[in-house]
């Protein structure tokens, strides 16, 4: 007969998912985390500002961070610098907070500039929020991406587009796969597009100039002209 484990019988092999459960958990540990899902490096000041904490107690949580390999440093001048340890922590990060909201665990009632953050914010360099769940399902409804299960993969109709916009698919094929990846959206609970692929097309937006990052901030800002294109590029 199977029982239930004990404290003493807990097992004590694999991955140790309490320590980065309890690294992630901290409040002040996650404000950071979400502050570098922008995909910027920032300073220590930049993150305990984020974060809502001192100077001096924000180097202990970066620190531990550092240690559990959710982040990395670098000096760039007289300054260091700190970012998310890669794509991984990204994706990590993405889950928790869309299951988060699709259990109803969201902080308090948004203010003044979250309207802003739903309708388009960077995701790790990709597009969030509504604009990033409507290129999503515009690629679906006209078969530029298939859905089988939860794979997604890209058609030879969706390859077509992408050489229309210039995307270099040789260098997209390089890039480790998933190439794109349903990502679970926190204010939309809906998905949004995740992987290379997104962070093509979020290039794409740039270098058109239909859209700029706000300073200090994950807020994707769309011109008029922009939000226009955007929207006859991915009609719904």
């Amino acid at each position: 007969m199977f029982g239930c484990f004990g404290a003493d019988q807990s097992m004590k092999d694999g991955p140790d998912i309490a320590r980065i459960a309890a690294l992630i958990g901290d409040p002040a540990r996650s404000n950071i985390l979400t502050a570098l899902m922008s995909g910027k490096a920032l300073t220590a000041t930049e993150l305990a500002s984020e974060a809502g904490i001192s100077a001096p107690t924000v180097s202990g949580h970066v620190r531990k961070l550092m240690d559990g390999g959710l982040i990395v440093g670098c000096n760039q001048g007289r300054h260091r610098y700190f970012q998310l340890a890669g794509s991984n922590v990204a994706n990590l990060l993405e889950v928790i907070m869309g299951f988060a909201a699709s259990q109803g665990h969201l902080r308090t009632r948004p203010g003044p500039r979250d309207p802003a953050l739903r309708a388009a914010r960077i995701c790790y360099r990709h597009l969030a929020g509504k604009a990033g769940v409507r290129m999503y399902e515009s690629l679906l409804a006209r078969a530029f991406l298939v859905l089988d299960e939860d794979a997604l993969s890209l058609t030879p109709q969706g390859e077509s587009f992408l050489l229309s916009l210039g995307v270099d698919l040789t260098a997209l094929s390089k890039k480790q796969p998933p190439h794109c990846r349903n990502c679970l959206d926190w204010s939309e609970r809906r998905y949004h597009l995740g992987g290379p692929l997104s962070r093509s097309l979020m290039d794409f937006i740039f270098q058109e100039g239909w859209a700029t990052q706000l300073p200090h901030s994950r807020t994707i800002q769309f011109t008029q002209t922009g939000q226009k294109a955007f929207e006859r590029m991915f009609p719904l």
